[in-house]
């Protein structure tokens, strides 16, 4: 009799200790699923942002490259600033310069209401363009070692598997989480915007016929030019603003294939001499000849900066994803059309270094 009310003691204590265990287990659970960890850094400067962003959170890093030169750092500020207020993704810019400029630059980021920015600045060695260009003695100082910078994105971003190139004088409208969503056929190792795009209106450049072929800059006198058989007259496209598959950049050796036709240009001066100026399109275009996918064109609303009149509506420019001042008339520089556009989204520099006043300046020079 005494082991069987024992036995059964037992039985009642163990049912008892069960059920608090499942009652513990109950409110563990409950505590987990009430718990809703955030971002490191949640982004809190988000002027107006629409319903769907809100409601769209994303998680996942964007990488966005930009290169920074000292003398047009307003640009790159103004980008990153409209990029940052019209998305709620996880973007972190990496932000590409030179030595005599990163303090600066953290200076400017620091003490503005860029400061809850998620970056990271990457210092670019010009070295690495050694034999790979062509400097004319006379207009050695015109040579822009950053242009180059988008030819390394394996190096500058290793551990993505997807990135956003922007140059610094443009301006997003939209959520940059659509372009970077942006479908790579198979095999594809970017996508770019084409020059023959209902938005691009084709703009001539005096003395070299169209800006929207290859011809405008390749040289099809020379052999090397001709043999890989490329129509001339195939739509160019636009290298300022593009989205890279690194891992198919990485597969194909993306950066050593542009490093060849930089090369090759120093011995055999392959680009065309129509368009001054212009030796980071040419490589690209060899390489990506027939071989990218298509970014939507409002995405690269372009030549804003191609005169100081107006091309675009202003509703057309309202519509547009992403402005682009490409050109020699820089909205922080000469006039230019539209200029109070982009000044909505520049930050002060709080060193006074940068400065709006010098709309008139020679040094800005076209991308």
């Amino acid at each position: 009799v005494n082991i069987s009310i024992l036995i059964v003691a037992v039985v009642i204590f163990l049912l008892v200790l069960h059920h608090n265990f499942l009652g513990l287990s109950d409110f563990l659970k409950q505590e987990l699923s009430d718990s809703n960890p955030v971002g490191l850094q949640p982004i809190d400067f988000i002027p107006a942002v629409p319903q769907r962003l809100e409601d769209e959170r994303n998680d996942k890093e964007i990488s966005v490259v930009i290169a920074a030169s000292d003398e047009r750092l307003g640009g790159a500020i103004a980008a990153m600033n409209s990029i940052y207020s019209h998305t709620k993704s996880n973007v972190v810019f990496y932000i590409v310069t030179l030595n005599d400029t990163v303090d600066h630059l953290r200076l400017w980021l620091s003490n503005t209401a860029l400061k809850n920015l998620r970056y990271r600045i990457l210092d670019f060695d010009p070295r690495v363009l050694e034999g790979k260009v062509q400097v004319d003695p006379q207009k050695a100082d015109t040579l822009k070692p950053l242009t180059f910078a988008r030819f390394y994105l394996p190096n500058l971003v290793p551990h993505a598997e997807k990135v956003i190139y922007v140059d610094d004088d443009i301006i997003v409208q939209d959520d940059i989480l659509e372009l970077y969503n942006t479908p790579l056929k198979p095999g594809h190792a970017a996508a770019f915007s084409d020059d023959c795009d209902s938005t691009t209106n084709k703009v001539a450049v005096r003395g070299a016929g169209n800006q929207y072929n290859y011809i405008g800059f390749l040289d099809y006198k020379k052999e090397t030019i001709r043999k890989l058989a490329m129509k001339a007259n195939t739509c160019s496209f636009n290298p300022g603003v593009f989205v890279a598959n690194l891992t198919e950049w990485k597969l194909q050796n993306i950066t050593k294939q542009l490093e060849r036709w930089m090369a090759l240009n120093v011995a055999e001066e392959l680009y065309s001499r129509t368009l001054a100026g212009s030796i980071t399109t040419p490589p690209l275009l060899i390489v990506f000849y027939k071989q990218h996918s298509s970014i939507d064109p409002m995405w690269n609303v372009r030549h804003l900066g191609s005169s100081a009149g107006k091309r675009y509506s202003p509703q057309f420019v309202k519509a547009a994803k992403l402005l682009h001042w490409n050109g020699h008339f820089k909205p922080w520089g000469r006039t230019a059309s539209y200029a109070e556009v982009w000044e909505k989204w520049y930050v002060p520099d709080p060193t006074g270094k940068f400065s709006l006043i010098r709309r008139h300046s020679e040094a800005y020079e076209a991308k």
